[in-house]
């Protein structure tokens, strides 16, 4: 069981996680919660955001729940990226639908982890699920890399 110092790591990781991610803050989303290999953030569906179908673009979901993702891995400031990304869509999202995107760890050893990413929306109806496997590269979260190597 995580305890308070842990909670507070993984807040501070994800509000500086936030900080720098434009491309999160620009589709809306909120972080809503952080805790140790847990995130859950929220995004309301906008007009830009459907397809051609009436319904929220897949790609848009996909961002939702790869940012819960990030948020989780990175909650320990040990910097990881993306291994590996997939998700299933299972309802679609609709305009003004406002959606929860909700990360777990379910492994984490060595450089890896793997991370399961569900998306309700208000009603708590699932709309997607998400997997993704996380990477261990150099450096903290807290104090980033500034090399690209």
């Amino acid at each position: 069981m995580a305890d308070q110092s842990t909670h507070a790591l993984a807040r501070a990781c994800a509000e500086a996680m936030f900080g720098r991610d434009a491309a999160s803050q620009g589709l809306g989303i909120e972080l809503l919660e952080a805790g140790p290999g847990s995130a859950r953030l929220g995004m309301t569906v906008r007009a830009d955001m459907i397809q051609g179908h009436g319904t929220c673009h897949g790609g848009y979901l996909f961002a939702l729940a790869d940012s819960a993702f990030a948020f989780a891995c990175n909650s320990y400031d040990e910097a990881a990226v993306a291994l590996g990304c997939s998700i299933d869509y299972v309802a679609p999202a609709r305009l003004g639908d406002r959606l929860q995107a909700s990360a777990s760890e379910q492994s984490r050893k060595g450089r890896t982890g793997n991370y399961d990413v569900r998306i309700e929306n208000q009603q708590g109806e699932l709309i997607a699920l998400f997997h993704g496997k996380s990477y261990k590269v150099r450096g903290t979260v807290l104090s980033p890399e500034t090399s690209n190597d």
